[in-house]
């Protein structure tokens, strides 16, 4: 199974529902709407659409991350060490219930969870991992981590197969090491303000093609309406 979407709506809502059966919602990452929105949405959509989500951004960027400041979110001085990085922290889980909350609404399967490159290989933020994603109640979903940085292969292979957590990469920048399924997040090569060429897409295609696990391919870059499409149409000859 190959299912290829935007990583958000790219065009109106009814111009992607006729062109493509996947979208991972990028709005949860930096505010989570409120539940009517996420009905409304989940009503419109075909019977088929499928929904996947970002984490809510309190989970894994703390608040010097210009994202907050993007999302209009405000946190106070003595509440700065409680968000982020996986923290034990209340406000940590607080954030992942109400993001499981959309995702149900959503009939969501995958929740993707992408931390910032500031989000190191340390033992600390390793143990938050550990603590974090132990406690959760993970219930039918699918959980995909995207780590960026300075990540050593064996180091995301063991906390995934440890933490049951499937691999989320750009696959020009990268490759999966591990997970139920592949998930592909692609970021433009050399940044967002990108198109790919038909060459690119061939190669992504051969990339894919001995794949026995599900697969999700996610653009994320300027052109991503225009090469989802491209691609979804050389996967299906």
């Amino acid at each position: 199974m190959v299912k290829v979407g935007c990583c958000g709506w790219a065009k109106s809502q009814k111009q992607y529902f006729e062109n493509f059966d996947v979208i991972e919602i990028q709005q949860t990452f930096y505010k989570l709407p409120d539940i009517k929105t996420a009905k409304s949405w989940r009503d419109k959509a075909p019977t088929n659409f499928e929904f996947t989500i970002k984490a809510s951004q309190l989970i894994t960027h703390p608040p010097s991350s210009p994202t907050y400041k993007k999302a209009g979110l405000s946190i106070s001085e003595e509440k700065k060490d409680k968000y982020g990085f996986f923290r034990p922290t209340d406000e940590v889980f607080q954030a992942f219930e109400e993001t499981v909350e959309i995702a149900k609404v959503l009939e969501c399967k995958i929740i993707v969870f992408q931390c910032p490159a500031s989000f190191k290989p340390t033992e600390e933020n390793k143990d938050n991992l550990r603590v974090f994603f132990s406690k959760i109640r993970r219930g039918h979903f699918n959980f995909v981590w995207e780590p960026r940085g300075e990540w050593k292969e064996e180091e995301i292979k063991a906390l995934c197969q440890e933490l049951n957590l499937s691999h989320c990469v750009d696959p020009f920048k990268g490759k999966s090491v591990w997970g139920e399924m592949l998930y592909l997040r692609l970021h433009g090569i050399g940044g967002y303000s990108y198109s790919y060429s038909e060459e690119e897409l061939l190669a992504l295609r051969e990339l894919i093609k001995d794949e026995k696990r599900p697969v999700y391919v996610m653009f994320n870059n300027t052109n991503m309406f225009q090469d989802a499409l491209r691609f979804r149409k050389l996967t299906e000859r």
